[in-house]
């Protein structure tokens, strides 16, 4: 297990298989890093690479054939499935690259959402929670505005605020910027980056943005399956 409280993941040994027997891909392999609080990584390489399995392994929404995951000091692999859920909505923000916001709902409401999940705070704690966030990414005057009118760059953002919901160690985002154009994107990515250097969490964004990955503080890329060196 790590020592250092600064190390926010950790993995040694990712293998990961896709398919049955003589139709199995060997998707990842032998993965192995480590993630710092308050730094921002981005994952590049070629479509198909394994780029997406990895993220989704690291955000325990799939578990790897072989090998072991800490994030925040704990080994996951011997939680069951409502323990990995549990530790998933309190340690991991997730951010995609389609929204997925309830249209319908509010941006207060749709950040409220993992709150609401987790049943830790009051009412009037989520309020206050979620106009904090989406005052810091720069939507503090929409909150009631419902999410079908918002821009694709404002919508962004609102998922931006409601991964941050239960105050993540691990933010993991898969192509955040992909659906935006060249002004948003930069937005997008500077509230990601702002939030990442002034909180206790690690970022890291799978991207084929040159611009991102050249602003980020280092770059791990995938090719075949394997983090070069």
């Amino acid at each position: 297990m790590p020592s250092d409280p600064n190390i926010v993941l950790s993995c040694e040994g990712i293998h990961r298989f896709l398919g049955e027997e003589e139709n199995s891909v060997h998707v990842l392999k032998d993965i192995s890093l480590q993630l710092h609080a308050q730094r921002v990584y981005s994952i590049t390489g070629p479509s198909g690479c394994g780029k997406s399995t990895l993220l989704y392994l690291l955000g325990l929404l799939d578990r790897p054939d072989s090998g072991t995951i800490w994030i925040s000091g704990q080994e996951v692999a011997e939680f069951d499935d409502s323990e990995l859920s549990l530790f998933r909505n309190q340690e991991i923000g997730f951010v995609f690259q389609f929204h997925f916001l309830f249209k319908e709902f509010s941006a207060l409401e749709n950040v409220q959402l993992p709150m609401l999940r987790a049943g830790i705070l009051s009412r009037a704690e989520m309020d206050d929670r979620a106009a904090y966030l989406l005052e810091q990414v720069g939507l503090g005057d929409k909150l009631h505005r419902n999410a079908h009118h918002l821009s694709g760059g404002e919508q962004q953002r609102v998922a931006i605020a409601r991964a941050l919901a239960n105050d993540p160690r691990l933010l993991l985002a898969d192509e955040p910027t992909g659906n935006l154009d060249t002004a948003n994107s930069h937005r997008v990515f500077d509230v990601l980056q702002h939030i990442t250097r002034e909180t206790h969490l690690a970022l890291l964004i799978v991207t084929h943005n040159s611009q991102i990955a050249r602003a980020s503080d280092q770059v791990l890329s995938m090719e075949d399956g394997r983090l070069l060196e």
